[in-house]
């Protein structure tokens, strides 16, 4: 996915953002309202985490702002106002989840996949895919019986498809899962990533389509 992370404090803006980089995800992390607001206008988030007291303003108008204008984008408020009223007050501006500071980061990642796939429609993490099992939850794959390990990477990737089945995905869409603003992208990543996951799930397993992109192969 492509998180959106919104946090003021340096050390809990890279804690959080390391761990969800570690989990797969590309970040891009502000500091304020004003950058938050650019960042959403120039690209397609699949998850914001959003802090509530900013220097530039207070986090709830930011939420009713956005989902004024139509953006669907989840949110999850990370905030350390643990009043009910709060959580309540943030719930109705619009928020998916709201945690509470000081948080586990593995609590976090649980509350990111957990909206993820309600978001996509599946509340299960339980799915088939042609001859693969995939716990979406644990990031586990099974194929004929046996476990496969992707790296957090090509998880990332595999996820992609996984959203969409069947679904043509361009080099631009799948470099979208992998890099925040301003990384290096080395000209045959994806190559390289899609190689080691056919490895993994079977040669058949992802299709290319010559000159536009990638499809996960459903066998329907």
């Amino acid at each position: 996915m492509r998180v959106l992370l919104v946090e003021d404090t340096v050390g809990l803006g890279e804690a959080v953002r390391d761990q969800i980089a570690d989990d797969g995800h590309a970040v891009d992390w502000v500091q304020t309202l004003s950058f938050a607001e650019a960042s959403v206008q120039a690209t397609t988030y699949d998850l914001i985490l959003l802090d509530l007291m900013l220097p530039d303003g207070h986090g709830i108008g930011f939420l009713r702002k956005q989902r004024a204008v139509g953006n669907s984008t989840p949110v999850i408020i990370l905030t350390a106002r643990d009043q009910v009223s709060d959580r309540i007050e943030g719930l109705n501006a619009g928020a998916d989840d709201y945690l509470v500071k000081p948080f586990d980061l593995s609590e976090l990642s649980a509350r990111v996949s957990a909206v993820a796939r309600r978001y996509r429609g599946d509340p299960n993490p339980l799915i088939r895919v042609g001859d693969l099992e995939i716990d979406l939850g644990d990031h586990l794959i099974n194929r004929c019986g046996k476990q496969v390990e992707l790296t957090a990477r090509e998880w990332a990737l595999f996820e992609g498809f996984i959203q969409r089945p069947g679904m043509l995905l361009s080099r631009a869409q799948l470099e979208d899962r992998l890099y925040a603003f301003g990384a290096e992208i080395e000209s045959n990543t994806i190559e390289v990533y899609i190689s080691r996951m056919r490895k993994k799930l079977g040669r058949d397993a992802i299709v290319t389509v010559r000159g536009m992109g990638y499809r996960l192969e459903t066998h329907e």
